[in-house]
């Protein structure tokens, strides 16, 4: 028998005039994954363009990055082959002030919103830290532990607003994230704070292996705002205009004060997890060829031929640049890396911790015993001191 079973046992009762703090209605998301493509709605022609060419370059991205990691260039890399008008669409409606906090998935929408392709590899070849500075691209640095860039958006985006400072923060997660804490703490701190922040859940099916089914009993996860006070978007994340225009009307109404939104976006991962998964022991191929049928790329170049704001000479362009990018990206990767040990001690904390300063000096301390030891191999070597004096 339970307590509330048992007879004169306390039940609470909300005083009369008791209501709730939010309407619920105006909160709740669409029914149907909202579209653009394929509807009759009109289309902004340089907008489209713009789209179009980011989505060629974003799937030969890639393509190429998990080229490299067969060649060993990268330690790993997470695909998002399938995804690519999500993080398109989510680098494209920020303004330069804007910051984006991606995930480790999410490589492409930094390198959409201006990063050197190289530069937002760094990390997952292991090299030096994030690959590049924050505050010079307003990308925070890519986040592996699932979801803890969530409450770091909110925090920015409630300081920017207390500063007056017209910035809006938008933060990605995919559908495993929404299973974490940070996800509850920072939804929960942004409606409170009404802070200026949009998060779009890419909802790509799997965390991992794990189907979404088993994480949550949820309608659609962009049910979970209303639980929070903001208001929750649905949509075909494979259909780039759609995409781009939800995440604007988000990204406007937190620029005005409206305060976050929480905007799914139904899509695909068509590679595995990354290039050390086996997807095949957790989903059957029908079920990758029927997405195929909904591929980003294809669903806009058809819609735009169709329209006629699209010609040959338009693909043909979109393709050239797409591969002049990744022969950049190839001549970067290729290239050896000039590491510095003593960088692991920068950019930690402003001010560097006692500890820091102690391993810094233990380090420093271990690389000059290094070279002493090498220095004095060589002089001891005579087959060495024999190749330097002839040159070879």
């Amino acid at each position: 028998m339970t307590v509330t079973a048992q007879t004169g046992a306390y039940r609470p009762a909300p005083p009369p005039k008791w209501r709730p703090l939010t309407d619920a209605a105006p909160l709740l998301p669409d029914e149907r994954p909202h579209r653009v493509l394929g509807t009759g709605a009109e289309l902004d022609p340089a907008l489209m363009s713009e789209l179009y060419t980011q989505l060629v370059k974003g799937r030969r991205y890639n393509q190429q990055a998990t080229a490299l990691t067969k060649q060993g260039r990268l330690a790993v890399y997470p695909s998002s082959t399938g995804q690519e008008a999500c993080e398109v669409a989510a680098a494209l409606v920020l303004e330069e002030r804007d910051w984006l906090f991606p995930s480790y998935r999410d490589t492409l929408a930094a390198v959409a919103r201006g990063l050197d392709p190289a530069q937002a590899l760094t990390l997952l070849r292991g090299d030096w830290h994030s690959g590049y500075n924050p505050l010079e691209c307003r990308i925070a640095p890519l986040s592996t532990p699932l979801a803890t860039q969530l409450p770091h958006a909110v925090g920015l985006a409630h300081a920017a607003r207390l500063r007056g400072d017209d910035v809006v923060a938008l933060a990605l997660v995919g559908d495993g994230g929404t299973s974490e804490g940070d996800f509850h703490e920072a939804l929960n701190f942004a409606a409170v704070w009404q802070a200026p922040v949009v998060f779009l859940v890419q909802n790509n099916g799997f965390a991992i292996s794990v189907p979404l089914a088993k994480q949550t009993a949820a309608p659609t996860l962009a049910h979970k705002a209303v639980g929070y006070g903001m208001p929750g978007r649905l949509v075909d994340g494979n259909d780039a205009a759609a995409v781009h225009e939800v995440l604007a009307d988000a990204v406007a109404r937190a620029r005005r004060g409206g305060g976050p939104t929480l905007v799914e976006a139904v899509t695909y991962r068509m590679e595995a997890h990354t290039n050390a998964d086996d997807a095949t022991r957790y989903r059957v191929d029908a079920e990758v060829e029927a997405w195929r049928a909904h591929d980003p790329v294809a669903l806009l170049e058809s819609e735009l031929t169709r329209r006629g704001l699209l010609d040959e000479d338009g693909i043909a362009a979109a393709r050239e640049a797409a591969e002049r990018m990744a022969a950049d990206l190839r001549d970067g990767m290729n290239a050896e890396a000039d590491l510095d040990p003593m960088s692991l001690f920068d950019h930690v904390y402003a001010e560097q911790t006692t500890q820091l300063r102690e391993q810094a000096e233990q380090l420093r301390a271990e690389l000059a015993a290094a070279d002493e030891h090498d220095e004095h191999d060589a002089h001891d070597d005579p087959h060495a001191q024999h190749g330097q004096e002839d040159g070879r």
